[in-house]
């Protein structure tokens, strides 16, 4: 699995903000990335550029400084781990929502940001500038790009010709196929590391370390996944079966947390 340092620290951070906490030294958030491999001047700088996005409010205790994760980083958090163990697809009313967006050619900022924005809402491109998600609802999106004033956007409910036209639109916004073997690769994954998370539930920092790495290698379903209803899923789709996997070994290795957190929450 391939790690970046970023990325792990976003994922301790949601492990500590899940664990009830929100204030910790700094130097327990070196010594917990040191537990995760990151060694410490990484997780120092890593830890300033969070601060610098809003992440963390620091105050300072003599020489120490005292981190506790901010009410901006509380929401995106929660947005993720919303996203990350989201509960089986309800059944498909047969809507779809359609985005139609402009945005200026010189803002290039805003329009990758509305992409980003699209993605992570289950969207996919139909068009360059038309994306869609087989659901019906539109607030979520009108809320997510109000900041981004110099889109745009023409929101639209609508329905196909049947469904052989429905999947005929999956086939076209989203590569499910490539989706399919990386769930079918993770599942294997998670599958072969069963017998060492057993082990691991009985030792804090063991469970961490995995727990952090479990959540790393899941969480880029979350973004790329769009969810789709089972009327719409591939054959043999094991997006449900790597769902359930990673519920069943996170809630294995999260029976410690509280006993390496505890002591270090202020």
């Amino acid at each position: 699995m391939t790690t970046r340092p970023g990325a792990l620290v976003l994922d301790l951070l949601g492990d500590i903000r899940r664990s009830g906490g929100r204030t910790l030294r700094l130097k327990s958030l070196v010594e917990l990335g040191e537990e995760l491999g990151i060694p410490g001047p990484t997780m120092r700088v890593t830890l300033a550029r969070l601060r610098e996005r809003g992440w963390f409010d620091v105050r300072h205790e003599g020489r120490e400084s005292i981190y506790t994760i901010s009410s901006t980083a509380v929401e995106n958090i929660h947005e993720a781990a919303q996203r990350m163990h989201q509960a089986s697809v309800a059944p498909w009313s047969g809507n779809w929502s359609m985005v139609i967006y402009t945005v200026p050619e010189s803002d290039r900022q805003t329009r990758d940001e509305l992409r980003k924005q699209l993605m992570w809402l289950g969207f996919g491109p139909l068009a360059p500038a038309t994306w869609i998600r087989p659901q019906g609802q539109l607030d979520d999106i009108a809320a997510a790009t109000s900041h981004l004033k110099s889109a745009k956007l023409t929101l639209l409910t609508t329905r196909s010709t049947g469904l052989e036209a429905d999947r005929n639109l999956v086939e076209r916004c989203w590569d499910m196929n490539s989706l399919r073997q990386e769930y079918e690769a993770f599942v294997a994954w998670v599958t072969a590391k069963t017998p060492t998370y057993k082990e691991a539930c009985e030792d804090p920092r063991q469970s961490l370390r995995h727990r952090i790495e479990l959540v790393h290698s899941y969480r880029e379903f979350g973004k790329r996944d769009p969810h789709l209803p089972a009327e719409l899923q591939p054959t043999g789709w094991s997006g449900e079966k790597a769902r359930e996997l990673f519920e069943r070994a996170h809630s294995a290795l999260s029976a410690k947390s509280g006993d390496l957190y505890g002591e270090m929450f202020i």
